[in-house]
């Protein structure tokens, strides 16, 4: 039996306080028999397991929330005020006690931890179970300061998700156990038949011999096929499990929601209005330290929105707005960062009476140059000015933002406002992530492992050759009746160095971000997976499609792709290599080859680029047109009668005219003499025609004309 009674009493009241704290909070927003229902169960809950474990405070007060609640169980109305500010305090003082039960370490950090102002304290706990002989404790840490600290700990489901992953990883090494029985029959039969070899004299004997060495090589090669699937699948399995246990050092972002309705509820409470507050983008989970500490500034600019923003009821209708005014906290993956956004439907920044202000204290000259908004705004944000006439509980001191401020300066962060006279004020607070859980889909390119965010993937498609090679060429691809942008995977990863060969993109991962969507090319998908996402060091510079990297079961680094990143690129290189840029539109190419079919294909795949092409049949008339016009490329033959491609190369970096215009050279050599002589002459790439691949083609041309 377990020395500590109420060891299981806490993980269950920790999850019923929650959910009434949240459900209190919703049923003053949206009123219903349901919800009231609901609320009832847990209290009742909560009040039979407090009671089990003889804690009568919790269960006394669980009882008289459940008294409150009981005459409304068929009542779709709201709750007077007075009883949903009873249901409040009483949720208070329930949770005051539940925390009271933690360990005295635990206790003591979750109070030193708490920033906000909280109500009256409940009663001196009395607990009749006591699991620690630890002296009398202090008074319970305040109820509300409980709510503003993120509870980093694991939920409920986020352990059966685990447990499933452990349980079907388990069930994955069956085969393998059977294999090892098939393992030991095949060793025995490879002795029997090393035995008939060595004594095998007679024609019926070594045919046994042949047909048994068949036998045993057609057994070893199943046996090996299924092994091998058995241990990629149990490592993909192992993959998953591991990112489903870093994901429970991590903390759902929607866990700030309920102490911050909390603080727009009392703020509105103690002001007189009625305010609705909506939460969006729970689902992501991060760093709880970086989590508690949005929590803290965020808790500080929602009782702004509502004692600053919200109009009173009067002046909303003259306004013509609706008399409940309206909060949201909404939370985004950024890349690498996190966006905490509060935007509220109010009467926006005050501008004139923080100009009065600024000039009062000195900030601005009186009847000076009249002042931008934007240097109205930087002046709030630098902090110390405040537009409210009187101090109150939670207005009027001045620091309304300076605390998102310094959270910002002190993770490297950033703030933002946006203010609109009588439409609102979103304040935006951004902050780099440390730790970020996220689902992935794994794909290849080019021999290189890497993941796309789930969240960020709309759909993918299956691609056949000729689609490849035409979304490639032209750098766009027909989808759901419109041309989306196409990025080949491998040529965002390997930009500015040859890219490796590979079978080509067979998949097109349509990714979207900021409102647009990309078409991104990879090799294979290989599934997906639950991972921690982790920024690159300083000191490690990567392309700009890379976000961070996760670790795999070796642990080694694998890349994980930003969806911002892959749609930037995109547009960096003209939608994949689609539309170059307007100075090469200007400039032709000139291709100089003896063979026909040579000049005709180099022309259609330049030209399907958007690239104007000149051709020439020899390297006397590609001179010769070359010294004719301008050109910002050569794309030249090697072997040709006459004048030959090396020549062709050192005469144009021989005349200052053609000097700079970077030259090309594609020959069926390909030894590393060949290659060396090209470079000796001044050719600045060299493509071998045995090993073509239009892509390493036109990225090369991408990469040497100018911009």
């Amino acid at each position: 039996m377990s020395q500590d009674p109420l060891r299981y009493f806490r993980i269950e009241a920790r999850e019923l306080v929650d959910q009434i704290s949240a459900g209190v909070l919703d049923l003053d927003q949206q009123p219903g028999t349901e919800l009231v229902a609901r609320l009832l169960r847990f209290a009742h809950t909560l009040k039979g397991a407090a009671r089990v474990v003889r804690q009568q405070d919790i269960a006394d007060r669980a009882h008289k929330f459940e008294e409150v609640l009981v005459p409304h169980r068929t009542d779709e109305g709201p709750l007077p005020a007075d009883e949903m500010r009873e249901l409040l305090r009483l949720n208070d003082e329930i949770e005051a006690y539940v925390a009271r039960l933690e360990p005295a370490a635990a206790a003591a950090q979750a109070a030193a931890a708490a920033t906000a102002v909280a109500p009256a304290e409940p009663p001196e706990l009395r607990a009749e179970s006591k699991p620690e002989p630890a002296p009398a404790p202090k008074p319970a840490p305040k109820p509300v300061a409980k709510k503003d600290e993120p509870v980093a700990r694991a939920t409920t489901t986020d352990v059966d998700d685990l447990l499933d992953a452990v349980g079907e990883t388990h069930a994955r090494f069956a085969p393998l156990r059977t294999g090892s029985t098939a393992l030991d029959r095949l060793h025995r039969s490879a002795e029997s038949l090393a035995y008939q070899l060595r004594v095998g004299r007679t024609p019926g004997q070594a045919e046994a011999a042949r047909s048994a060495a068949v036998r045993l090589a057609g057994e070893l090669g199943m046996l090996g096929r299924r092994l091998t699937d058995t241990v990629e699948q149990v490592e993909r399995e192992l993959d998953e499990v591991r990112g489903r246990a870093e994901r429970l050092r991590l903390v759902a972002a929607s866990s700030i929601f309920t102490a911050l309705h909390r603080a727009v509820r009392d703020a509105a409470d103690a002001q007189g209005k009625r305010i609705r507050f909506e939460g969006r983008g729970g689902d992501l989970r991060m760093d709880p330290q970086v989590l508690a500490l949005a929590n803290g500034a965020l808790l500080h600019v929602v009782r702004n929105a509502v004692v600053h923003g919200i109009e009173d009821d009067e002046v909303r209708a003259a306004a013509g707005k609706p008399a409940e005014g309206h909060v949201v906290v909404e939370i985004q993956r950024r890349g690498r960062y996190a966006a905490f956004l509060c935007t509220d439907d109010g009467r926006g920044f005050d501008l004139a009476a923080v100009r009065r202000t600024a000039e009062a204290r000195g900030l601005l000259m009186p009847g000076g140059t009249e002042p931008d908004q934007q240097t109205l705004v930087d002046l709030v944000l630098r902090g110390g000015i405040s537009t409210s006439p009187t101090v109150t509980e939670v207005a009027g001191r001045g620091i309304g933002l300076d605390v998102a401020r310094d959270v910002a300066d002190q993770l490297g962060g950033d703030v933002g406002v946006r203010t609109e006279a009588g439409g609102g004020t979103t304040i935006e607070l951004v902050l780099p992530l440390a730790l970020l859980s996220l689902h992935g889909l794994v794909v290849e390119a080019a021999g290189t492992v890497a993941t796309v965010p789930l969240d960020s993937v709309r759909t993918c498609v299956r691609l056949l050759p000729e689609q490849a090679t035409a979304a490639a060429v032209t750098g766009k691809m027909a989808h759901d009746g419109e041309a989306v942008p196409f990025l080949p995977l491998a040529r965002a990863l390997y930009a500015g160095t040859t890219v490796p060969e590979g079978g080509g993109p067979g998949v097109a991962v349509i990714v979207e971000a900021d409102g647009e969507a990309v078409a991104v090319g990879v090799d294979r998908l290989a599934g997906t997976s639950t991972l921690v996402l982790r920024p690159l060091p300083a000191l490690a510079p990567a392309a700009a499609v890379i976000g961070g990297v996760s670790m795999d079961l070796d642990g080694n680094p694998r890349l994980v792709l930003d969806a911002q990143g892959l749609v930037a690129e995109t547009a960096r290189l003209g939608h994949g290599g689609a539309a170059p840029l307007e100075a090469a539109r200007r400039l032709p190419i000139l291709v100089v080859d003896d063979s026909l079919t040579t000049r005709m294909l180099e022309r259609s795949i330049l030209e399907s680029a958007g690239y104007e092409v000149e051709v020439a049949a020899s390297g006397e008339e590609g001179l010769e047109k070359a010294r004719s016009r301008d050109f910002c490329l050569f794309l030249t033959d090697i072997d040709m009668p006459g004048i030959d491609g090396f020549t062709f190369v050192s005469e144009t970096r021989a005349d200052p005219e053609l000097a700079g215009v970077p030259a090309i050279l594609v020959s069926s050599r390909a030894s590393a003499e060949d290659r060396a002589r090209g470079a000796a002459a001044g050719a600045s790439a060299y493509v071998v025609k045995g090993e073509f691949n239009q892509e390493e083609l036109l990225a090369h041309i991408r990469r040497l004309v100018p911009s």
